[in-house]
C-alpha cells in the first residue's frame, strides 16, 4: 500500500500501481470524467501512469493550466496522426503545447500545405478523434528508438534521440501514430469536442536560420464546441484590437524597411504617450528614492564578458562592432546592469550609501530572427524602464517589498486587475546553465519566497525559469480579452557584483559585497505599450492618452472660434487640437471616433455667439452644450480623481 496526500492534506491509502484516473474514479464519477492529468509529487502525469510510491497528488481538470496542457498535448499528437494519413512520407519535428492551443512543425517533403487544406485535415483530426484511440506510453531505449524512428525515415527524430539520455526515452503511440515525446497526455482522445486549426507559417527546424524551412501548423481545440464558438468571436475582437493596426490609425508608430527591420520609429503622438508613461513612473520613483542615469547605447565587448552576457547571449546578438584600433571591440548594449555596476564602482561606497537606486529609460538592441518580430512586442531594439538597487543583505527583503508596491500602483494606474505572479527558481538538477554559488542562489530564492508571503501574494513556482543569474518574481498580466502578457520583473542577483567586485565599507570597517536587484515594472516601453493598446483597445485612460479633447467647427466660418478654445484648454492643462478640415461635422465625428479621442467639441454659431461648446464623449454620446470653463472643469476632475485612486 502507498499513501496518497491531497490538496486539502487529507490522506488515503491505495495499493501500489495505483493511477491518477483510478484515483479520480474512488472520489467521485462525475470527477473522473472531468479530469485530464494530474501531479505526482510536483510531476505532470498521465492519468493511466502508475504511482510507486507514497505521493501528493493534484488532480487537473480543463480549468486548470496543467489540464489544458496536456489536452493540446495530445491534441497536437492527433494533428500528427491525421497529417501521417493525409500525407505519406511526411516527416515530424515537434509538436508541443503552447498557452493557447497546440502547434506541429513537419516536412511534408514534396507535397505544400497551404491554408486551404486545413479544413479537410481538421476534418481527418475530427474523426480520428471520435474514434477515441488510447494513448499508450512505453519507455524505449535509445538503441531501439533510433531503429524505429530511422526504419520510419524520421530524421528530425532521431536528431532529437542522439540528445537524450538512454533510459529516459519514452514514445506515445495512438491508433497508427506514435511519436517520441516525454507526455503528459490525455487517456484517449475521447474529451476532444471542437477543432480549429488556424494558421500555417513557415518555421526553422530547432529556430536556426541555417536549418531547413519546415511547416508549421497552429490549432486549439476544446471539449465543447460552445468553448470554441467563444474563443473564435475573441479571436476577432483582437484582430479589431491589434496594436498594429490601432497604432496605425492613432498615429502612434511605424516601422520603415528602410531604417531596418524590428526598429519602431515613434510618431509625435506616440511619443507623448510613451513620455508621459516615463514622467508617471520618474514620478513614483523619485518618492521611492530612486536616481536617474543615462549610459551609452554601446559597450566593449570586454564589458559583457565580464557580466556574462557575452557567453551566454552572444551568439544570439547584433555582431561586435570593430574599430579602426586592432583588437577593440564594442556590442551594441543588450543589457543595462552592466553600465550601473561600472556607475557603483565610480566611487567608493559606504554601508550608509546604500541603498543606492538607480535608474533609467535605457535602449537596448537584441537580435530577433525576421520571422519572429511582430509589431512592438517582438522588436531589436526596445526601451527598458530598467533600474538596479544595490543594497545590502539585510535589505533586500524591504527594497523587494518596495519594488512590489511600484509595480502595484502602476496596475492600479492602468486598470490591469488580473494579474497572477511567478516565481522563478534554478532548475534542480540542470545547474550548469547558471552563475553563482549555491549558497547565494538559496539567499536570493528565499528573500522573494519571503517578500510574497509577507504581502500575501499568491505566486506560483516555477523551476528552470531563472535568469542566468538570479532568481526573479515575474508578473503575468491578463488583458481585457483574457490574454497573459509578461510584463513587470524584478530579479535578486548575487552574481554580478561577485563579477564586476563590487564593494562597500561595512560598520566594521571592512569590505563587502553588495547585492543587486534588477527591475523593470513596464518591462519595456514597446510591449507595455502594445499590451496597453490592445488592452483598452486604444482608449487610454484620460489622464494618459495623447490628445483628450478634438474640437470641430461645422464650418470654416467657425475656425477662429475653435483656436480660442484651444488656446484656452492648454492654458488649463488639457490637450486638445482642432479639426478645421473642409469636411462636413458627420465626417469629423467619425474620423475623430476612430482615432479613439475622449472628448468632441462640437462647435458653431449659438455655441460661438454663447462662448459654449456641444460635447460629445466617446462611448457615451451627445453631453448637451456647456460653458467652456465648466468643461475643463469637468474634465480636470475627471483627472483629478483617476489619480487620487492610485
Amino acid at each position: 500500500m502507498i499513501k496518497i496526500t491531497f490538496p486539502d492534506g487529507s490522506v488515503r491509502d491505495y495499493e501500489r500501481g495505483i493511477t491518477g484516473l483510478q484515483i479520480a474514479e474512488s472520489i467521485s464519477p462525475r470527477l473522473a470524467k472531468e479530469v485530464l492529468a494530474c501531479s505526482v509529487n510536483g510531476e505532470t502525469y498521465d492519468l493511466t501512469r502508475p504511482i510507486e510510491e507514497d505521493a501528493e497528488i493534484i488532480l487537473y481538470k480543463w480549468e486548470d493550466e496543467e489540464g489544458k496542457h496536456a489536452f493540446w498535448h495530445t491534441s497536437a499528437h492527433l494533428l500528427a496522426e491525421a497529417l501521417q494519413a493525409l500525407y505519406p512520407g511526411i516527416q515530424f519535428g515537434i509538436g508541443p503545447a503552447i498557452e493557447q492551443g497546440f502547434y506541429y512543425d513537419v516536412d511534408p517533403g514534396t507535397a505544400t500545405i497551404k491554408e486551404s487544406d486545413l479544413s479537410t485535415i481538421e476534418a481527418k483530426m475530427q474523426e480520428l478523434a471520435s474514434q477515441k484511440e488510447t494513448l499508450t506510453r512505453r519507455s524505449i531505449s535509445k538503441a531501439d528508438a533510433i531503429k524505429y524512428f530511422a526504419d520510419r525515415g524520421e530524421t528530425y527524430k532521431c536528431e532529437l534521440i542522439s540528445e537524450l539520455e538512454d533510459g529516459q526515452i519514452t514514445t506515445y503511440t495512438q491508433g497508427d501514430f506514435t511519436d517520441l515525446c516525454r507526455g503528459p497526455h490525455l487517456p484517449s482522445t475521447a474529451p476532444i469536442k471542437a477543432i480549429k486549426l488556424t494558421t500555417v507559417a513557415g518555421a526553422y527546424w530547432r529556430g536556426k536560420e541555417d536549418q531547413k524551412m519546415l511547416t508549421r501548423i497552429y490549432g486549439i481545440t476544446f471539449p465543447k464546441k460552445k468553448e470554441l464558438t467563444e474563443y473564435l468571436e475573441l479571436v476577432e475582437e483582437a484582430k479589431k484590437r491589434d496594436h498594429r493596426k490601432i497604432g496605425k490609425e492613432m498615429e502612434l508608430f511605424m516601422f520603415s524597411e528602410t531604417v531596418g527591420k524590428g526598429l519602431p520609429m515613434w510618431l509625435p503622438k506616440g511619443t507623448a504617450l510613451r513620455l508621459r508613461l516615463e514622467d508617471f513612473l520618474k514620478n513614483i520613483q523619485k518618492q521611492f528614492g530612486y536616481e536617474q542615469v543615462i549610459t551609452p547605447h554601446i559597450g566593449s565587448k570586454a564589458l559583457y564578458v565580464t557580466s556574462g552576457h557575452y557567453a551566454k547571449y552572444g551568439k544570439d546578438s547584433f555582431q561586435p562592432i570593430t574599430t579602426p584600433e586592432e583588437g577593440e571591440e564594442y556590442l551594441l548594449k543588450p543589457m543595462n546592469c552592466p553600465h550601473h555596476c561600472e556607475i557603483y564602482k565610480w566611487t567608493p561606497r559606504s554601508y550608509r550609501d546604500l541603498p543606492l537606486r538607480l535608474a533609467e529609460f535605457g535602449t537596448v538592441y537584441r537580435y530577433e530572427q525576421s520571422g519572429e518580430l511582430h509589431g512592438l512586442t517582438r522588436v531589436r531594439g526596445f526601451t527598458q524602464d530598467d533600474a538596479h538597487i544595490f543594497c545590502r543583505p539585510d535589505q533586500v527583503k524591504e527594497e523587494f517589498l518596495s519594488v512590489m508596491d511600484i509595480i502595484f500602483i502602476i496596475f492600479k494606474a492602468l486598470d490591469f486587475k488580473n494579474f497572477e505572479a511567478q516565481i522563478s527558481l534554478r532548475d534542480p538538477i540542470n545547474r550548469e546553465k547558471y552563475i553563482g554559488s549555491d549558497e547565494n542562489w538559496e539567499k536570493a530564492e528565499q528573500a522573494i519566497i519571503d517578500a510574497c508571503q509577507e504581502k500575501g501574494l499568491k505566486a506560483k513556482i516555477e523551476y528552470g525559469e531563472a535568469a542566468f543569474y538570479g532568481p526573479k518574481l515575474d508578473f503575468m498580466v491578463r488583458d481585457a480579452l483574457g490574454r497573459k502578457w509578461q510584463l513587470g520583473t524584478i530579479q535578486v542577483d548575487y552574481n554580478l557584483p561577485e563579477r564586476f567586485k563590487l564593494e562597500y565599507t561595512g560598520a566594521d570597517n571592512q569590505k563587502h559585497r553588495p547585492v543587486m536587484i534588477h527591475r523593470a515594472p513596464f518591462g519595456s516601453m514597446e510591449r507595455f505599450v502594445a499590451v496597453l493598446i490592445e488592452h483598452t483597445a486604444g482608449k487610454f485612460p484620460l489622464w494618459l492618452t495623447p490628445d483628450q479633447v478634438s474640437i470641430l467647427p461645422i464650418s470654416e466660418r467657425f475656425n477662429d472660434y475653435a483656436h480660442e478654445i484651444k488656446k484656452y484648454l492648454d492654458s488649463q492643462n488639457i490637450r486638445a487640437k482642432v479639426d478645421d478640415r473642409n469636411e462636413k461635422i458627420g465626417r469629423k465625428i467619425r474620423d475623430n471616433e476612430l482615432k479613439r479621442i475622449p472628448y468632441m467639441l462640437v462647435v458653431g454659431e449659438k455655441e460661438a455667439e454663447n462662448k459654449e461648446v456641444a460635447v460629445r464623449k466617446q462611448g457615451d454620446g451627445d453631453k448637451g452644450v456647456m460653458k467652456l470653463d465648466e468643461f475643463a472643469k469637468i474634465l480636470n476632475e475627471e483627472v483629478q480623481n483617476m489619480i487620487n485612486k492610485w
